[in-house]
């Protein structure tokens, strides 16, 4: 069962004139890495170094780690 949260009217980077990473963007990542198979540990590890070279970028990061990590709390509701 999926959680009935409410989003908020956009993600901060398409209210400040933004794009967000969507679907479009993420299919030239999936094609150019989408063969590869990586670790969740070598992923937290990437995801570290992107906020330490990224601070502003901290909290999507770590919403999008937490969102991950319960994918499969949500499909066990």
């Amino acid at each position: 069962m999926r959680s009935s949260r409410r989003s908020p009217p956009g993600p901060p980077a398409v209210r400040a004139g933004r794009t967000p990473l969507t679907g479009g963007a993420a299919r030239p990542f999936s094609r150019t890495r989408g063969e590869e198979e990586v670790t969740f540990e070598w992923l937290a590890e990437q995801l570290r170094t992107f906020v330490d070279l990224n601070p502003d970028f901290e909290v999507p990061v770590e919403r999008l780690a937490t969102w991950l990590a319960r994918l499969d709390d949500e499909d066990e509701e």
